[in-house]
């Protein structure tokens, strides 16, 4: 029988103190620790850095902690861009379980942080682990890592095999991405029943935890290209038809418009959760937007950009480009709308409404770049079960979310393939200070070793 801490404890590690009531054997805590500095201390920044010293580095642990070669996989769509895929064996009553996350970074620059952080250094400082990755999504790398090779010290026997794939290009994505090479060249590697990746969060208010987020669907990114072209002509004669007018008024008219607010099945159990931690107006708003009224909805769209995106898919102009000569009139002017589309909404539909809104025939619209929508993953009781249960044991009190998250994960590739799924970690991050992609990108030690604690037991519970 697994079992919690149920004391509170003190372990020094490098230097500092963590306090926790739930947390692992001081031996485990210490390898996650180690594989976590190790892999943030290797630059993978998408553009700059390299995702393959990651991936050998983790297979040398693998190997070391007995994985037969046989059931280590290292390859991927360049020498720079490696995946790593590793097998822990079970006895295949049921399909296997997929365990995915991310070694490429987003980029950062020295001079943009703090005198005393690198970002590409793992440094720890007052009770938290600063540098690029630390909690997207080396964290979880980290964690997954040290899980199996506990498992196997264990000698845990699974009722069906785990799978650990650790990808390149989540934040770069395009040709390199590693879910989208794996799918598309080694399906059988990562074929499962469904998989847990990064996309929830724990969220802390004034250092309580309050709720445990499950990402169950996520919005599509997509853009489309609005474009306008024209003959031109000398800016000393000019005509209503300017190509620049044309585009300018298509913005505006977008700039006004937004797609209709509506629920999903995650949605609006999202937003009957998340109401049990409000108070006053809000809170009977958030409960009444969950049973589809409209008038909610309104009002909790206007207060809250976050909460605007999950209940409607949303377009918006980011970029802009037109003329080419001062004293000319435009021959082209365009503009880059992004769109986060929300899973039950279709392309054509995205489309035609946007045409609708533009109403001009000179702006042509086109989408750009990849193109790839996946519905949302069943909300699967065993699943959900699982979360709750270990979340109030390690959390009394705090609440379980499933949530569409209005960003984007590799998570989108699996669904569209046919492999549902789901977004948990267990670090619980303070609500108004997710460094993710920023300046001074950190994780709380002591949230670290408590989603170190709820992983491991999510996926043996899951697999036994």
């Amino acid at each position: 029988m697994r079992r919690f801490l149920s004391s509170i404890i003190l372990l020094p590690l490098s230097g500092f103190v963590v306090f926790a009531t739930s947390l692992p054997p001081e031996p485990d805590q210490r390898l996650a620790h180690d594989i976590y500095k190790e892999i943030v201390d290797i630059p993978s920044g998408f553009t700059t850095g390299a995702t393959t010293p990651v991936a050998q580095a983790v297979a040398a642990r693998l190997r070391a902690a007995g994985f037969p070669e046989s059931d280590i996989f290292v390859g991927g769509a360049i020498p720079r861009k490696m995946n790593l895929v590793a097998r822990y064996h079970g006895d295949g009553k049921r399909k296997p379980l997929l365990l995915l996350a991310h070694t490429d970074v987003v980029e950062a620059k020295r001079e943009d942080w703090s005198p005393e952080f690198d970002p590409f250094k793992f440094t720890e400082k007052d009770g938290y682990y600063y540098g690029r990755g630390t909690a997207d999504d080396k964290a979880q790398v980290a964690v997954w890592v040290e899980t199996l090779i506990r498992f196997k010290r264990e000698g845990f026997k699974p009722d069906r095999d785990i799978i650990l794939a650790l990808t390149a290009n989540e934040e770069g994505g395009g040709p390199y991405n590693g879910v989208k090479w794996l799918l598309a060249n080694k399906r059988q590697l990562i074929d499962a029943d469904f998989a847990l990746n990064e996309g929830g969060k724990g969220e802390l208010d004034d250092g309580k935890p309050v709720a445990n987020e499950i990402q169950v669907s996520e919005k599509s990114y997509i853009n489309f290209r609005f474009e306008v072209h024209n003959k031109g002509g000398h800016s000393s004669q000019p005509v209503p038809d300017n190509a620049i007018y044309h585009l300018a008024g298509a913005l505006t008219r977008l700039a006004g418009f937004g797609f209709p607010l509506k629920t999903n099945e995650v949605t609006r159990a999202y937003f009957t959760e998340i109401a049990k931690l409000q108070k006053g107006p809000m809170a009977a708003d958030l409960a009444a937007a969950a049973q589809g009224s409209q008038d909610a909805m309104q009002r909790v769209a206007a207060a809250s950009p976050a909460w605007n995106s999950m209940l409607r898919t949303t377009c918006v102009a980011t970029m802009l480009e037109g003329g080419h000569a001062q004293n000319a009139l435009p021959q082209l002017a365009a503009a880059n709308v992004n769109c986060r589309i929300l899973p039950e909404d279709s392309l054509e539909y995205v489309t035609s409404t946007l045409k609708k809104v533009v109403n001009d025939d000179q702006v042509s619209i086109r989408t750009v770049g990849e193109v790839e929508l996946a519905a949302s993953s069943p909300m699967r009781q065993d699943i959900l079960k699982a979360v709750n249960r270990i979340t109030d044991t390690m959390w009394p009190g705090v609440i379980v979310v499933p949530e569409m998250s209005t960003g984007a994960t590799d998570g989108k590739y699996l669904r569209a393939a046919g492999i549902p799924t789901y977004g948990v970690q267990g670090f619980f991050v303070e609500r108004n200070d997710n460094r993710s992609h920023g300046r001074d990108e950190r994780m709380r030690a002591q949230s670290f070793y408590e989603g170190q604690a709820f992983l491991y037991e999510l996926v043996k519970s899951l697999a036994e």
